[in-house]
Formats: C-alpha cells, sequence, structure tokens
C-alpha cells in the first residue's frame, strides 16, 4: 500500500500552514468554482496575494474604516459617469487612488502587513464598484465631500480657482469643526495633517470635475 497521500488531501492540508495560506486556498477555490473572478487583470498567484492583502486590510480596523468612509462618499458624490451620463470609469478611479495617496500621506491610514498601497487602491474600486452596483437604501455619505467642493465653487472666477482662499477656508473649517467636536481626529493624526488631507482631497475634487464635466458634485 503507497504512503503517498493524495494530491487533494496534500493540498488541503497545506491550506492550514497559516492564515495566509488558508486565504490564498479560498480565493482559488473560489474562483474555481466561480464565486470570484479574476480582475484588475491579475492572474490567479496574483489574485491570490491580493486576496491575502485584503484580510490585512479588513484586519486592520483604522485603516478599514477610513476606506470604507472614504469610498462610500466616492461612490455617492463621485460617480463614475460624465456629466452627460456617460461612463467614464477612470475619472473616479484617478479619484480613488488620489485620496489614498492623500490618506497615507497624512498619516491617516498605514499599509497593513503583506500589502502595498495600490492594494489599498484596488481594494477602495471593489468597495466602490460594490456600492455603486447596490439597490439597498443608502444615506448621502457623499456630504463632506459636496462641503469641500462649495469651497472650490465659491473660489473659482473665470474658470479659475483661487487655491489659497480654498485652502485658507478649509483649514478653518477642519480647525472649527475639531474644536467644537463634531471632527474627531484618528489616534496619531494632527490637526495639520486633517487639514492637508481635506486640502488635498480639493484638488481630487477639481480633477475629477474637470474630467467628467461637472460644475460641481
Amino acid at each position: 500500500m503507497s504512503a503517498t497521500r493524495p494530491a487533494a488531501v496534500e493540498a488541503q492540508s497545506n491550506c492550514t500552514a497559516s492564515q495566509n495560506a488558508a486565504v490564498e486556498c479560498f480565493v482559488g477555490n473560489a474562483v474555481k468554482t466561480n464565486l470570484l473572478a479574476l480582475h484588475f487583470g491579475m492572474t490567479m498567484a496574483q489574485f491570490k496575494s491580493y486576496g491575502v492583502s485584503v484580510s490585512k486590510i479588513l484586519q486592520d480596523q483604522e485603516t478599514y474604516l477610513v476606506l470604507l468612509g472614504t469610498t462610500s462618499a466616492v461612490a455617492d458624490a463621485m460617480p463614475a459617469t460624465n456629466a452627460s451620463g456617460s461612463a467614464n470609469t477612470a475619472a473616479q478611479d484617478a479619484a480613488l487612488s488620489s485620496i489614498v495617496s492623500a490618506a497615507v500621506a497624512n498619516g491617516l491610514i498605514t499599509i497593513p502587513a503583506n500589502s502595498t498601497q495600490q492594494d489599498l487602491v484596488w481594494f477602495s474600486e471593489d468597495l466602490v464598484t460594490a456600492m455603486g452596483t447596490s439597490q439597498a437604501l443608502m444615506l448621502s455619505p457623499g456630504t463632506m465631500l459636496r462641503v469641500i467642493d462649495s469651497y472650490v465653487v465659491s473660489n473659482t472666477a473665470s474658470g479659475a480657482v483661487n487655491w489659497t482662499q480654498v485652502n485658507l477656508g478649509l483649514a478653518t473649517m477642519i480647525s472649527n469643526l475639531a474644536s467644537t467636536g463634531l471632527l474627531k481626529l484618528p489616534h496619531g493624526v494632527t490637526l495639520v495633517q486633517a487639514q492637508a488631507f481635506a486640502q488635498s482631497l480639493a484638488q481630487t475634487i477639481y480633477t475629477y470635475k474637470v474630467a467628467t464635466g461637472r460644475t460641481t458634485l
């Protein structure tokens, strides 16, 4: 009688070797059974690595909550369409990439182990796609983005934005919200970092509006 174990048993044993291995096995089986589909142009090996990254993001509560909040705001206020109604996924993807970059740069989120900043962007895109196709009742999470946009709109004349005034107004707004307790800064995030993030969001909003032909969010 052969002592060699069947390949299926061997593979199943490897799936319990570590948390990462378990996630990779789940992703592989999910793709094979059509529960998930390869996307972002990934190979199976890359998609398994992305699955591990997602598991790490979900375990990092602060990073996950910030991404969930920003992506829900983008899904609501910055849809993947032009002002005319035609599709423009690239504009929304660019906005998400810019927002994630600003959040990392200003210390609002950290990149978890086994993850990259690109993984955070892909995860954000997955969340926005899910929110965009959901038929569930949603409130308006994009309110803060629209408030920030109001500073851009009110300081625009003849198509030119006075960014000095926009940045000053946003810094004052964030300071007032924080001092009155309406904005609670995450642990380790300073007021200056929060102000810089809001100012980065204003730039992202402006770029998105130009790309989609919108005058306001």
